[in-house]
C-alpha cells in the first residue's frame, strides 16, 4: 500500500507504510472495553457474565450472550476463579456475538494454551449458515495470532519483523477447539459475517488469563514474557 492511501488522508498517521486488518480499531477497542467490563466484575464481586446481563438492555445481545453460555456450560463465578473461563461481547456493525474460552497458563513459562472457544453469533437472516460458522471458526484462527504472538516491532521507520521467523502466525498444533453457535433472525436484514468475531478475541483470552491468573494483561499480543511480568506484578514480586 502506497503511503498516505490507508485511512483517505494525503499523509499517513503512521510512521511506516501500513496494509489492511480485519476489523481496524474494533479489536482494540473491544480489548480495551471488555477487559474493563471485566475488571468492574471483579470489584464488584460478581460473575463476568452476571454483571453483563445485569447491565445490559439490549435483548438480542442477552440473547446472544445466553446462546454462548448455555453451549459452553458456563457457571457462575467470581473471577479469579482459577478456571480460566473469559467472556466477552460486541456489536460490530449490526452483528451481535458472544464468545467464552478457556485458556491454561503454564505459569513457568508464561505459555497460553487456548484449550476451546465458543463463538455466538447473530448476524440477522442467515443466507448461508455453514458458510457463517466457517467464517466464525477462520475469525477465531485469525484472532488467536493478534492477541498472543503477532507483533511488528520497528525503529523509527524501519519495520524490523520481515519474515515468520519473528513474526509469528497461528499454527493448526495449537488451535483449540472451535463451536460456532449461529442464531437465525429472519425478522432483521443481513449483516455482515466476515469480521465480527475476530474482535473479541483479544479480550476473552485476556479475561480468561485473568480468570486463571489474577494477573490482568493491558497489552497486545499477550506473549509470554508479558505474562510472566502482570503474573509477577500481580503478585507483588
Amino acid at each position: 500500500m502506497v503511503r498516505g492511501e490507508w485511512g483517505g488522508g494525503a499523509e499517513s498517521p503512521h510512521p511506516f507504510d501500513v496494509g489492511a486488518w480485519r476489523a481496524p480499531a474494533s479489536n482494540t477497542n473491544t480489548f480495551a472495553r471488555e477487559s474493563h467490563l471485566d475488571i468492574m466484575a471483579a470489584k464488584a464481586g460478581l460473575d463476568p457474565l452476571e454483571f453483563r446481563m445485569m447491565n445490559l438492555s439490549d435483548k438480542r445481545m442477552q440473547r446472544v450472550l445466553k446462546a454462548a453460555a448455555d453451549k459452553f456450560g458456563w457457571t457462575a463465578a467470581k473471577s479469579p476463579s482459577g478456571r480460566g473461563f473469559g467472556v466477552a461481547c460486541a456489536d460490530y456493525l449490526g452483528t451481535y456475538l458472544a464468545t467464552m474460552a478457556e485458556v491454561e497458563v503454564r505459569k513457568e513459562t508464561g505459555i497460553v494454551g487456548v484449550k476451546r472457544v465458543v463463538c455466538a453469533q447473530d448476524m440477522g437472516l442467515a443466507v448461508n449458515p455453514e458458510g457463517a460458522k466457517l467464517q466464525i471458526e477462520g475469525c477465531i484462527t485469525m484472532g488467536l495470532g493478534y492477541a498472543l504472538t503477532e507483533e511488528v516491532h520497528f525503529k523509527g521507520k524501519e519495520i524490523l519483523d520481515l519474515n515468520f521467523d519473528t513474526y509469528h502466525l497461528p499454527r493448526f498444533s495449537w488451535l483449540p477447539k472451535i463451536e460456532a453457535v449461529l442464531l437465525d433472525s429472519p425478522e432483521f436484514a443481513p449483516s455482515g459475517g466476515g469480521e465480527p468475531a475476530i474482535i473479541t478475541m483479544g479480550a476473552v483470552v485476556a479475561n480468561a488469563i485473568y480468570d486463571a491468573t489474577g494477573a490482568r494483561l493491558r497489552q497486545l499480543p499477550m506473549t509470554p514474557e508479558r505474562v510472566q511480568k502482570a503474573m509477577a506484578e500481580s503478585q507483588g514480586t
